[in-house]
């Protein structure tokens, strides 16, 4: 297996892991505050959706040797940039706070294919060359999938450790 093909089986791995999880929740759940946050399973997929889309803005620039077009992003921040992530962070909670769950899920799930989907089209070599793309700074595009795992799996493992916390369903 090459390296392409490593990252995007953890990254479908983590796909699956998350879907068994969420399909395992009740509605009720999903939508109850991850004490001590005031922020729900339903708002972490919105949270994870909405970073996903500058994953995917980069990823289909690389597959079309393109600088990245950012979906709108927290008005007056560079979307290129993480910027003051708390301050992103919030930004999004307010934005998709009432969006109902079955929108969230679809949407991050729909992301999350596309996101595979665009990084069949990515060649090998173009994943790991850390000077193919200046718009990435020196890093090879790779760093967008190993921040996108690591993300996903921060925010799986803090899930976990809550539901184990106070009762799985």
């Amino acid at each position: 297996m090459n390296m392409k093909e490593h990252i995007l089986a953890a990254m479908r791995e983590q796909f699956n892991r998350w879907e068994e999880l969420l399909k395992k929740m009740p509605v009720e759940q999903i939508r109850v505050p991850l004490t001590p946050s005031n922020w729900s399973t339903k708002d972490v997929m919105s949270h994870l959706w909405a970073w996903q889309q500058r994953s995917i803005a980069k990823v289909e620039a690389a597959r079309s040797n393109r600088e990245p077009r950012y979906p709108e992003w927290v008005p007056g921040s560079d979307p290129a940039s993480d910027g003051d992530t708390e301050q992103t962070n919030a930004w999004i909670y307010e934005t998709y706070k009432e969006k109902p769950w079955p929108g969230v899920h679809q949407d991050w799930m729909n992301g999350y294919l596309l996101f595979l989907e665009v990084s069949e089209g990515i060649n090998e070599r173009d994943l790991l060359d850390s000077d193919k793309f200046a718009w990435l700074g020196g890093y090879s595009l790779a760093i967008v999938y190993l921040s996108s795992y690591d993300h996903h799996l921060e925010h799986f493992e803090k899930l976990m450790a809550w539901l184990d916390g106070h009762g799985r369903s």
